[in-house]
C-alpha cells in the first residue's frame, strides 16, 4: 500500500521568546508522531508566528492549502482548531473545500476531523465558541487601549516614524538625522513648492524615506506636512479596526471619540511653521 502523506500546521500568535519555544515544541512533536508510524510518510510541517484571523496574512497556511490543491497532501495533523483559524467562516469553508479534495484534517484537542460528516455540525459549533473568544479579546485589547486615551496617556499604533523613534517608556525622541528632512520638507513646502517637486528633491538628493526607499510618495509628503506630533502634540484615535476579522482600519468621522494632548513631546518644527503650513494647505 502507498504511504499516507501526513503534513502538521502549527501556530502561535506572537513573537514572544515563550510562545516561539512552543512552535518549537509543536514542530518537534509531530516530527517525531509521523516518523513513528510505519505508513505515514511527512510531506512537510508548516509553522509560523501569525494572527489567526486572517488567512492572507498566514503564508505558511497558504502554502499548505496550495500543496493539498496539488494532491501532495493526503492527512494534515494540528493540535487545535483555534490554531488552524479563528475565522469561522473562512475555516468551515476551507475544512469543506479539503474535504471536497480528500484531505482529511485531524484535530487533536478535539478529537475531530473534518471527514466525518456527522461531525461537521459539531466543528461549526467549536470554531464559532473560538470565534467570539477571539472577538472578546480584541474587545478587551481595544477598551483597554480607549481607558488609557482617557487618561491622557499616549497611545501610538507605530514604533516609529520619520523624525521620532521611542525611547525604553514609549516616549517619542528626536532622530536629529531625520528631523533635518522633516524641517526640509516643511522649509520647501512654505517657499512655494508642491508636493510633487519635493518628492523629486528628496530622490534627486539621495533622501531615503524612514523605511530606507530611495522612492517617495507625495501621500507620505503630505501626510508629513499634516502630522501634528511635529509640533509635538498628539492626537489620538484618528482611525479605527472597524472589523477585527479583516483589521481594516477606517477614519474616525465621529464615530468615536479622539484625545488631543498638546506639547506631548519635543516639537521638530515650531508652531508657527506648523500653523503656517496648514493655512496653505487648506488653501
Amino acid at each position: 500500500m502507498n504511504k499516507l502523506r501526513v503534513a502538521a500546521y502549527c501556530r502561535v500568535s506572537t513573537n514572544h521568546e515563550e510562545q516561539k519555544s512552543s512552535l518549537e515544541t509543536q514542530i518537534s512533536y509531530y516530527e517525531k508522531l509521523i516518523a513513528e508510524h510505519e505508513n505515514w510518510q511527512l510531506v512537510k510541517i508548516y509553522a509560523e508566528c501569525a494572527s489567526g484571523t486572517q488567512l492572507k496574512k498566514r503564508p505558511e497556511f497558504m502554502k499548505m492549502l496550495k500543496d493539498c490543491q496539488h494532491g501532495k497532501i493526503d492527512l494534515i495533523l494540528t493540535k487545535s482548531i483555534s490554531r488552524f483559524g479563528r475565522n469561522t467562516l473562512e475555516t468551515l469553508k476551507t475544512l469543506y473545500e479539503l474535504f471536497n479534495s480528500s484531505v482529511k484534517v485531524y484535530f487533536e484537542k478535539e478529537n475531530l476531523n473534518n471527514y466525518d460528516k456527522e461531525m461537521k455540525t459539531t466543528m461549526g459549533i467549536y470554531a464559532g465558541f473560538v470565534q467570539e473568544e477571539s472577538k472578546n479579546m480584541s474587545d478587551n485589547i481595544k477598551w483597554g487601549i480607549r481607558e488609557r486615551m482617557r487618561e491622557g496617556k499616549v497611545c501610538l499604533n507605530c514604533t516609529r516614524f520619520l523624525g521620532y523613534e521611542k525611547d525604553e517608556n514609549g516616549r517619542l525622541v528626536i532622530v536629529e538625522s531625520e528631523a533635518v528632512v522633516v524641517r526640509k520638507i516643511f522649509e520647501l513646502y512654505l517657499n512655494g513648492w508642491g508636493v510633487r517637486k519635493i518628492k523629486k528633491y528628496l530622490e534627486e538628493n539621495g533622501i531615503k524615506t524612514v523605511t530606507g526607499k530611495n522612492v517617495w510618495s507625495t501621500s507620505t509628503i503630505d501626510r508629513i506636512l499634516s502630522n501634528e506630533k511635529y509640533v509635538g502634540d498628539v492626537l489620538m484615535q484618528k482611525s479605527f479596526t472597524q472589523d477585527f476579522l479583516t483589521g481594516k482600519r477606517k477614519k474616525n468621522e465621529g464615530e468615536l471619540a479622539m484625545y488631543f494632548i498638546e506639547n506631548d513631546h519635543e516639537a521638530i518644527v515650531s508652531r508657527e511653521v506648523f500653523e503656517k503650513a496648514q493655512k496653505r494647505k487648506a488653501k
